[in-house]
């Protein structure tokens, strides 16, 4: 039989702990027993991170800034996380940038998306994950286990539907931006790479990678979405806590290199 999903003395590091998954992340881990590291590069979030902190026990969870485009930066959180709760057993990679449709309309024709739109995007998502791995992967890799979990997008195999947008009243017509896709699809190929490379010293990678998950989006939007989802609507948060504590704990100590797709069935047709 397997045994429970137990943390209990595991510390965990979340990466966009002020971002929109932040806090489902940081409330399985800490229902799981783990102490918690967050590091976001803004000093505070919204009231979801403090009212789950709050239902479980504060003094298993800390923050840290840190930005994930900055590398010294991610070395002194390194230390900073040692001296607060000691090695890495978890990690984490969920900060990220992505581009919901704007309340204002404002976007791009695809020739014309500027630069520095596409390059804060793969900065983050794709060359923020490869950091995060870099220095607090390779601590676990050195001390010989741990278990990394890159948070993917079904994006990262999938092409954006234009169609789920035509109803939106703005022009340009809403694009996903190209580079979120491409920045995905690096991360899945980042863990293939890094699971073939720390497996020898017992260091596990895996990309979860959800699918739509529901929130503020309109309705127009929602019915489309979830008519295209085998399981006819989009994930909740909780439908994300048990891939994550899977991949997390040694329930998976037989898994890495793989990609774990939460999308409600979207990507088998």
């Amino acid at each position: 039989m397997p045994a429970a999903i137990d943390l209990t003395g595991s510390v965990a590091v979340v990466t966009g702990v002020h971002g929109r998954l932040g806090p489902v992340w940081v409330d399985a881990l800490l229902g799981a027993g783990a102490h918690v590291v967050g590091l976001d590069v803004r000093e505070t979030g919204g009231p979801e991170l403090a009212a789950v902190v709050d239902a479980h026990d504060p003094k298993r969870f800390a923050t840290l800034v840190a930005d994930v485009t900055d590398t010294a930066g991610l070395r002194r959180a390194l230390d900073a996380c040692l001296d607060l709760a000691g090695e890495p057993d978890v990690l984490v990679n969920n900060a990220g940038v992505d581009s919901p449709p704007s309340a204002e309309g404002t976007g791009w024709r695809f020739e014309d998306i500027p630069d520095e739109v596409s390059g804060g995007v793969l900065a983050v998502n794709a060359q923020g994950t490869l950091r995060m791995c870099q220095v607090f992967g390779s601590r676990m890799a050195r001390r010989g286990r741990g278990s990394i979990v890159n948070i993917g997008s079904m994006y990262g195999g999938l092409a954006p539907d234009p169609r789920m947008y035509e109803h939106l009243p703005v022009e340009p017509p809403f694009l996903k931006p190209p580079a979120y896709g491409m920045s995905k699809a690096g991360v899945a190929s980042l863990t293939r790479y890094l699971a073939a490379l720390w497996g020898p010293s017992g260091v596990r990678v895996n990309t979860l990678s959800p699918g739509g998950v529901l929130g503020a989006q309109d309705p127009v939007f929602r019915a489309k979405f979830d008519a295209r989802v085998p399981l006819r609507r989009m994930a909740h948060a909780e439908d994300l806590t048990g891939p994550l504590l899977f991949l997390a704990s040694d329930l998976s100590r037989y898994v890495t290199g793989t990609e774990l797709a939460v999308d409600g069935g979207y990507g088998c047709w």
